[in-house]
């Protein structure tokens, strides 16, 4: 909602409010205290409910502001590329001391700063994690805002561990040049039996996600997937059961063979020719490197997942993923290297650094634009350069020697050619298609089927992603048509993000939507290169398994 927008009778803000340890008796590592402790509550960012990258520093806003030189906790390199920045709020909270009303200051509106309460008001400005109210637009009188004075913070604990944070705010003044607003905190402890290892357990919404239709997407993915599974599977068994027959055929039918092999089933007939390398063999090999080694990458992150808690950790996933796809680079290196010389590939070399860097690249393409756009607006979605400089160290230092190692050893070890058939040194003549059989349809129909079976979930995917929700679950022989075939899938997913966006969000402006739509082609550039290796390993092992069982001249 844009700033001089008819404004609804609430504003929802979310807090963020992050108790940690500040002294010498409390532990980062278990968050235990003592009575009387002191407990630093930090705060963070700020922005648009309705446009979750468009976020900004706390004091943007002209809250009660801190002392000079505010303690500054800086987390993970997750932590920083979500756009944290947390600040000493310098608010005096102790452990279980309730606090009935305690000031925190005064603030003198002036013109300037009633103009930006109002914008906060009007374009619901929220702080992370807990729901309360910013201030309230007058029903009668649109053009009046009021503003919370006091902030009722609600603390539950489990001996001495903190276990859940509630703030509340009440008070309400009207916003007025000249007028001093007392802020004011009140502070309550109370016990609750919730263990600190399920203290997170609040924030996952059972109800959205345990709903029937999120139950009956899932179980429509697999059905649908076996389903298609079972019928190509099946209609190829029978062709190829009747093509060996035939092609098993006494010498003395050869008439009738020739005859039923060129009407009926041609695909002995290009023998000599389905296994010729491809064009830019470099690139194919380069996607098809990537593409396995994503396919690792979130195998392994879900099973991290699985058997850890990285939904509690702020930027813990994606530090988890940044370190694992460093690690698998070698799968890239190996994969890639291993096609490109089994295909008679000469530049090694340049397959590998094309496979190295082809991914990371496309995405410091796209981060570089974003960031661009993040620092024009003075957002913390901006990366520092620091950042930059480690996930580049990442790179140079991790992934690209060991997908240089995974080179090296896909050569040694699965480089050498074995193609069941001999590739003649003429390429057959390739007749005229009709339209819908020419690669580029095939492509996209191919994508089609797959996206079907993954349409209704994506909603929750994209929900979890773009609105503050935890996510949680329980022309087939030739090489570019079988990988463009799968990694369609994701042009597909990209048409329904922006259906997504014009429908089930409220996100408004340059910002957001170029943060919204950049991240979308980020993450669907992942998928295609995931989806096409896939495609193409399983349509490479099916054609060399059906023609190892006939002869070849």
């Amino acid at each position: 909602m844009h700033p001089g927008a008819r404004s609804p009778p609430f504003f929802f803000v979310a807090c963020l409010l992050l108790l940690l340890l500040s002294s010498a008796f409390a532990s980062e590592s278990d968050h235990k205290y003592q009575t009387e402790d002191l407990v630093t509550l930090w705060v963070n960012k700020v922005g648009p409910y309705n446009n979750p990258q468009e976020t900004y520093n706390y004091y943007s806003l002209p809250f009660c502001q801190p002392s000079e030189n505010p303690a500054h906790k800086w987390g993970g390199l997750g932590e920083v590329l979500g756009g944290n920045e947390l600040i000493d709020s310098q608010i005096q909270i102790k452990f279980r001391k309730n606090v009935e009303k305690g000031p925190i200051c005064t603030i003198e509106l002036d013109a300037t700063k009633v103009k930006q309460f109002t914008d906060a008001i009007e374009n619901s400005y929220w702080f992370e994690l807990f729901i309360g109210f910013v201030g309230e637009t007058d029903k009668n009188n649109k053009d009046k805002h009021y503003i919370f004075t006091h902030k009722s913070i609600a603390i539950q604990h489990n001996k001495d561990q903190i276990i859940h944070v509630n703030l509340t705010q009440g008070n309400l003044k009207l916003l007025e040049v000249g007028k001093k607003l007392d802020m004011t905190y009140s502070v309550k402890w109370e016990p609750t039996n919730v263990t600190f290892a399920r203290r997170f357990e609040v924030y996952l919404d059972y109800p959205f996600f345990e709903h029937q239709i999120h139950w009956f997407s899932i179980f429509n993915s697999f059905m649908m997937v076996i389903f298609l599974t079972g019928l190509v599977s099946m209609i190829l068994m029978r062709t190829l059961r009747n093509d060996y027959a035939k092609y098993a055929r006494e010498d003395d039918d050869l008439e009738t063979l020739e005859r039923d092999v060129s009407e009926e089933s041609g695909w002995k007939l290009v023998h000599g020719d389905v296994f010729r390398p491809p064009h830019s063999l470099v690139l194919l090999s380069a996607l098809v490197g990537t593409g396995a080694q994503l396919t690792t990458l979130i195998l392994l992150v879900i099973l991290l997942a699985i058997v850890g808690t990285l939904y509690i950790g702020r930027g813990s996933i994606i530090t988890t993923f940044i370190v694992c796809y460093a690690l698998t680079s070698f799968i890239s290196g190996y994969v890639s290297g291993g096609l490109y010389s089994r295909n008679g590939g000469k530049s090694w070399i340049k397959a590998m650094i094309v496979t190295a860097s082809l991914f990371p690249f496309l995405c410091f393409g796209i981060g570089f634009l974003l960031n661009t756009i993040a620092i024009f607006y003075g957002s913390l979605a901006a990366i520092p350069f620091g950042t930059m400089v480690v996930v580049f160290v990442l790179w140079a230092f991790i992934s690209f020697p060991l997908a240089l190692l995974g080179t090296v050893v896909g050569r040694n070890w699965s480089g050498s050619p074995n193609n069941p058939c001999r590739v003649k040194t003429i390429p057959r003549p390739i007749p005229e298609k009709k339209w819908y059989l020419t690669p580029s349809v095939v492509s996209l129909m191919g994508g089609l089927l797959p996206f079907g079976s993954i349409f209704i979930e994506m909603y929750f995917v994209f929900t979890s992603f773009w609105n503050y929700k935890v996510y949680y679950v329980y022309g087939f022989m030739l090489l570019w048509t079988s990988f463009f075939s799968a990694a369609s899938t994701s042009v597909y997913v990209y048409l329904y993000s922006i259906y997504y966006y014009h429908v089930k969000t409220k996100m408004s402006g340059f910002f957001q939507t170029s943060f919204y739509f950049g991240y979308t082609l980020m993450f669907c550039l992942g998928l295609g290169i995931l989806c096409g290796a896939v495609g193409y390993l399983g349509s490479t092992l099916f054609v060399r398994r059906i023609y190892r069982n006939i002869k070849c001249d």
